[in-house]
């Protein structure tokens, strides 16, 4: 035997220890999931039924945090929730899905008595090209992203009754660090749409979740949402979805302000609904899935901590007085941990579950 060996010797037994301690800590996470009881049926309290949030539980691995977190969606008295289901969590391996966490966060706030409006997006590593961002999805694996969508929807048959079609296309952030590409998207929601009809035709397709901006002089950063909605017309994606999804964040403007194209603010969702219109979709409702003010201290797109209470509150009152809205979802109810930049400032809920005064006010304001 040689010497180096001899030395190694008598650590095999610590790092066998080891294995076994770390194989028990996995054991019991994993089996914790299992352990945490869905509650008696729940319903929500509230004097807004549109009142909503968007909970972002995809990265908790704990049940008892995402039962936790569902709870106090409930208690503040929001009847609906949106929340972000991965592709590339669900289909690690080609054709091979996993549905377990997403399970649980589904039975869990189906248990509180919310509503589920479901986010689909991030392109698993083996359907793009290496060096491309989670964002990036050719249109040789449009086919395969219905697949997921397709295969989404009938496992939450008769338990998630919205479905939002990718996020933001209008950025070149969320297109894979691409221009914006309204043929490119309305081919994407035209397959997944006509997969997800074949197997639930009961579900309500959302497309858009479009990003409030006026685009940039190049086109090569984003693109208007209002350009970008036009377009998606233009291209015949109104066969395609059933609602359209929109994004309305204040910044700094109170939610009174007037809508203006030139301007980001909360009413700027005016300008897309009169587009709906124009093109002979005011049937359609449209979704608020993200929205909100900031109040960090040094942001100069952030507010005063007041100022966004009363911001938030006027602002799920305005949607009451809109018939054409259906939900208007605040971001973000709560993060797993500490993102440590301005988006913790959105928060209602700290991560260890401390509610913030913005929690405790909307809450009297609602129930």
């Amino acid at each position: 035997m040689s010497r180096p060996l001899r030395m190694f010797l008598p650590y095999i037994g610590i790092i066998l220890v080891v294995l076994l301690l770390a194989t028990a800590v996995w054991w019991w996470v994993s089996n914790q999931q299992d352990q945490t009881p869905l509650r008696p049926q729940q319903r929500v309290e509230t004097s807004n039924p549109k009142m909503g949030v968007h909970t972002r539980l995809e990265n908790e691995v704990e049940a008892e945090k995402i039962k936790r977190t569902l709870e106090m969606v409930r208690e503040m008295g929001s009847p609906w929730i949106v929340e972000y289901f991965p592709w590339a969590f669900s289909e690690i391996r080609q054709g091979q899905y996993d549905f377990s966490h997403a399970d649980i966060v589904v039975d869990h706030a189906n248990r509180q008595g919310l509503t589920i409006i479901a986010r689909l997006g991030l392109v698993p590593d083996w359907a793009r090209p290496e060096d491309t961002i989670s964002t990036y999805l050719d249109p040789e694996q449009y086919p395969e992203f219905a697949a997921y969508a397709a295969a989404f929807a009938e496992h939450f048959q008769n338990r998630i009754d919205y479905i939002i079609i990718w996020n933001e296309p209008n950025l070149s952030l969320e297109w894979g660090y691409r221009p914006p590409d309204t043929i490119a998207y309305t081919e994407l929601l035209r397959q997944t749409s006509e997969a997800i009809r074949a197997v639930n035709p009961d579900i309500t397709i959302l497309a858009g979740a479009l990003a409030p901006t006026v685009g940039d002089p190049t086109g090569e950063l984003g693109m208007s949402d209002l350009a970008f909605l036009q377009a998606m017309y233009d291209a015949g994606a109104a066969s395609y979805f059933d609602a359209l999804a929109a994004h309305s964040y204040g910044l700094t403007f109170p939610p009174g302000d007037p809508p203006d194209p030139d301007v980001i603010n909360f009413r700027r969702v005016e300008l897309l609904r009169e587009i709906m219109e124009k093109n002979g979709d005011g049937d359609k409702s449209i979704y608020i899935t993200e929205a909100g003010w900031n109040d960090h201290p040094r942001w100069t797109r952030a507010v005063r901590p007041a100022q966004r209470i009363r911001y938030t509150i006027d602002a799920y009152d305005l949607a009451q007085t809109w018939p054409w809205l259906e939900a208007l979802a605040m971001w973000a109810f709560r993060y797993p941990w500490p993102e440590r930049n301005v988006r913790d400032y959105y928060t209602f809920v700290t991560p260890d579950f401390e509610p913030k005064p913005i929690y405790l006010d909307v809450q009297r304001a609602l129930r």
